[in-house]
Order: C-alpha cells, then structure tokens, then sequence
C-alpha cells in the first residue's frame, strides 16, 4: 500500500527564539515521505536568517505580515501533502507524531487529533494538557456536537492533522476575521467533510509563555472582546457550512450561549467592564445561568467534579462583588497565576 504524503507546515511570526526548535521537530520525524515547509509572516526578529540556516532541508515561503489565516493559506498552496499538519513555530512534535498520527489513519478522516502537553518558555512541564488527558474523546463524527453546542474537544493548531480534501473544502481562510487564532475555524468547519479520529498520546508540546493567543500573563478586556469576537466568527462559519450542506443549524446566539467558555468570556466581561461590554442585553444572571447550563446540559465532556467546580466559579464570578471576584476572573484567564500546589491541587480535580 502507497504511504501517504505528509506536510508539516511550520507557520511563524517573531518567534526567532523558538523556531529552530520547532523546525528541528518537524525534520527528525520518524516517518517518511514527509516535507517541511517554513512560512515567514514579515517577521523582524531575525527569523529569516534562522530558516535560511537550514538550506534545501525545508521549503521557505516568505511573506509580507497579513496574519494566520494567511500563512496557513500560503503554506497550504506550497503543500503537496495528503495528510496537511500545521506546526506553530512556538510549539513541538515529539519524534514520532506524524507516524502515530498515519498509523491511525483512515481514508474517511476529515482530520486526526492528539494531545499537547503544555510546557512553558523554556520546556519545563507545566503539568496539564490540550486536551484534558481526563476527557473522553469526542466521537467520530462530531458534527450533531457541533450543531447542537457550536463546538468539541479539540486541541488547538499543533495537535491537529487535516487532510487535504477537506483542508481543499473549507480554505481559503477568512484573512480579514482569523489574523490570529485561525485554527479554530479549521478545527469547526473540516469535521463536516469527514469524521475525527483521536489518538489518546501526547504527541506534541504547547508552549505557554505569555505571548500566546488564548494564555496571557494579564486579564485584558480587549482581549476579552476578540475572544467574543472570535467564537462569534466561528458560529457563523460553522452555521454556513452546515446551511451550505444542507443541515439544520440553530441560530448563533443560540449556539453562543450553549457553548461552555464563549459565555464564560462574555461573563468575565461584563464583570470586569460593564460599559465596555460588547454585547446588548447580556446580565450577570443569565450568563451566570447560562454557563450552568452549559456544563451541566449541553457539555458531554466535563466529569462531575469539574462540573461542580464551574459551576461555583460561575456563581461566584456573577454574583461577588467585583473586587472579590477577580481573582477568580484571573485564574480562569490566566491558570498558571496561581501558586504551583493550588494548581495540582485544582489540575486533579478536574
């Protein structure tokens, strides 16, 4: 049987100081025919010079800075692969990702998942993972979770494998909405050209280091408002593929509010900055309500524990007096805040 051709596209943008880590990751795979390509977003650092060091090794796209969405786009259209997989520049694959990754694949795969140990700048483990080694992976076919609460366990960019048909169906991405963060319009559009399969190995590392789109080392309100605004972005990409299909889909406000973290985020904003929030008609109460909701009715992922957790920090969050509230709001922003034993202590919990 032919072996199928893989692409690891390393995606960049200032990221000198972990780049050649993740190049190297990508070049010492186990398993061939496989290439690695390099896309440059107008990086200023010196990155340029960094994938120039590695010579006819890897293909090098060089781009003028537009963004996420348009380097996975750029890589995407240098690709020759069957299976497609998109490595941050400031994460890792451990050695044998892509042939565990072909060992599992099937000919109805839209894409392939696994899971991301987090580690932060320098490499050190931060002892927990994307997604949860505790939760059970999502089924084969995720597209009623999709239509019924706007998304599943997923890992974000690097613990995803795609293949090229579906990656063909849904891009080119959106430049303009996902400039960051594209992965999760990949992550809720392919399941519909095709089913997932999930490998229960971690397979990768996801570096946290302050500078990330979803971990920051600070609660910010506009920060807040782009992650509405991006969950916002996705309903509607997942309603229009679905339409485009010819499935029922609900109405995005609808999946909006089903969905566990989107109405965490618009809760944590209406509490930090009710003026500012984006969001008319929104309450403390009915997000608080809400998000119960949402881990107890709509979430099939959530153990009970983590379930009882939520919901006293939802409650807590909606209802405690502001300043009582925020450090709350920054363990939910920002998890390696708290001390390490609280952290453990909290990580087996859940």
């Amino acid at each position: 049987m032919e072996m199928p051709f893989v692409s690891i596209i390393v995606n960049n943008y200032n990221y000198a100081r972990f780049l050649p880590e993740a190049i190297d990751s990508a070049l010492v795979q186990t398993y061939n025919p496989l290439e690695v390509i390099v896309v440059d977003d107008g990086s200023t650092d010196g990155s340029r010079g960094v994938i120039a060091s590695y010579g006819k090794r890897v293909l090098p796209v060089l781009k003028e800075n537009g963004g996420q969405a348009s380097a996975l786009n750029a890589g995407f259209a240098a690709s020759h692969g069957d299976i497609v997989m998109f490595l941050d520049a400031d994460d890792v694959l451990l050695g044998r990702a892509v042939e565990r990754v072909v060992s599992c694949w099937r000919p109805e795969f839209a894409k392939a998942q696994f899971h991301l140990a987090c580690v932060d700048a320098d490499g050190r483990k931060l002892g927990f993972f994307y997604p949860s080694l505790r939760d059970p992976s999502p089924p084969a076919d995720v597209r009623p979770l999709l239509l019924r609460c706007g998304s599943y366990s997923s890992p974000p960019t690097s613990g995803n494998a795609f293949s090229r048909r579906a990656l063909a169906a849904v891009l080119p991405i959106d430049e303009i909405r996902y400039r960051i963060s594209a992965d999760g319009y990949l992550v809720t559009v392919t399941p519909f050209y095709g089913t997932v399969g999930s490998l229960r190995e971690v397979l990768g590392l996801y570096r946290v280091h302050g500078a990330n789109a979803w971990h920051q080392d600070s609660v910010s309100v506009r920060r807040l408002h782009w992650y509405i605004e991006h969950g916002s972005n996705k309903f509607k990409a997942l309603i229009a593929t679905a339409t485009r299909l010819g499935l029922p889909a609900p109405d995005e406000e609808v999946l909006a509010l089903r969905q566990f973290h989107h109405v965490c985020a618009r809760l944590v904003s209406l509490r930090l900055a009710p003026k500012e929030h984006p969001v008319e008609g929104d309450s403390a109460f009915k997000l608080a309500v809400c998000c119960v909701e949402s881990l107890w009715r709509w979430d099939e992922v959530s153990n009970w524990r983590r379930r009882m957790l939520w919901t006293a920090w939802c409650l807590w969050v909606a209802l405690l007096p502001a300043r009582l509230a925020r450090p709350l709001i920054l363990w939910w922003s920002v998890p390696t805040s708290l001390p390490e034993p609280l952290r453990k202590l909290l990580h087996r919990l859940t």
